[in-house]
């Protein structure tokens, strides 16, 4: 059993303590972990922090990397650092997060995100353990364990010829899965009074409590955003409570479902035609533009290559 003390180890749900039985298991070894979630926002940096706290690396380096923060064409220096000169604006040697997180562990959320073209060198260096600086002759001997994460279908992704397979492979050594939100329903009263906890001596609040009423109410919600939407949800009503009880929150509205889920009578779609359908609209909207500011693929939040590769799996030509 964990430590209730461990960093971002809040809750005692049956599927919870699944996923921490499986931390404690790996977490000793130097094994590759890829932990999955299905939506965002359910606690997925919580396990990794346990990873590492109970790893022989604790003492070392934590270094984490938000593999969708970063623009395209710093990934590969943010990975694996570069020499000076090595392209414009280089004016000086800098160290990647693999030089940085050395004998400790590295902590690549986002993963799916990563572009096709870096995934290659990332799997070069985790099986060879050795890296070059972009820029650099002389490669560098790494010792670094690696755990990654991502709330997307990896092998859809590979499917759509935005992921390679020998990447997924070599990460998914030890899988966790951690379940939503809504299926962990045992967790929440603990997380809402931990976020009371933090948000109320941020606020100069440490007075303030909920009603069983108000209770009740965050375990009848569904929490569509997970636990950063309930963190969110407890971190407003904090600000907003004018006595030191909150005894009822103003829940999110629910989210819109689509005409064609509600209509009596109508059609019902598949997901290809739905896809097809947004994907149309969105390049009728940005005249055709797939890349770049106010094209078709920042209006639906989509890597060109993603946006073509669908485009060519729907035979989505354009002009139409």
């Amino acid at each position: 059993m964990l430590k209730p003390e461990l960093e971002g180890i809040i809750g005692r749900s049956p599927k919870f303590l699944e996923a921490l039985d499986k931390v404690s298991q790996v977490a000793p070894f130097d094994n590759t972990v890829l932990i999955t979630g299905d939506e965002t926002g359910v606690g997925k940096e919580g396990l990794v922090k346990a990873l590492h706290q109970l790893s022989n690396r604790k003492t070392k380096a934590f270094v984490k990397v938000n593999c969708a923060a970063i623009p395209v064409n710093l990934v590969e220096s943010e990975l694996f650092g570069h020499e000076k000169g090595a392209f414009t604006g280089a004016v000086e040697k800098r160290l990647g997060k693999f030089e940085l997180a050395n004998g400790g562990t590295l902590f690549l959320d986002e993963i799916g995100e990563l572009p096709v073209e870096v995934q290659s060198k990332l799997l070069r260096a985790i099986q060879e353990k050795e890296i070059e600086r972009v820029g650099g002759r002389t490669t560098i001997t790494t010792d670094v364990r690696i755990i990654a994460a991502t709330n997307r279908n990896l092998l859809q992704e590979i499917a759509d010829g935005n992921f390679r397979l020998d990447l997924y492979y070599r990460l998914n050594v030890f899988p966790i899965t951690l379940a939503p939100l809504r299926e962990r329903k045992q967790d929440i009263a603990a997380l809402a009074n931990h976020f009371l906890t933090i948000f109320g001596k941020t606020s100069r609040r440490q007075d303030i409590t909920l009603t069983e009423a108000a209770m009740k109410q965050l375990h009848n919600y569904d929490w569509p955003g997970n636990i950063r939407e309930l963190e969110h949800v407890i971190e407003r009503h904090i600000v907003l409570a004018k006595k030191s009880v909150i005894d009822f929150f103003e829940m999110p509205e629910p989210m819109l479902v689509p005409s064609f889920f509600t209509s009596v009578g109508a059609e019902i779609k598949s997901f290809d035609e739905m896809d097809k359908a947004h994907i149309i609209s969105a390049l009728r909207r940005c005249n055709g533009k797939v890349s770049g500011e106010g094209s078709a693929g920042a209006l639906l939040k989509l890597r060109p290559t993603t946006l073509r590769s669908k485009m060519k799996r729907l035979g989505i030509t354009w002009p139409m």
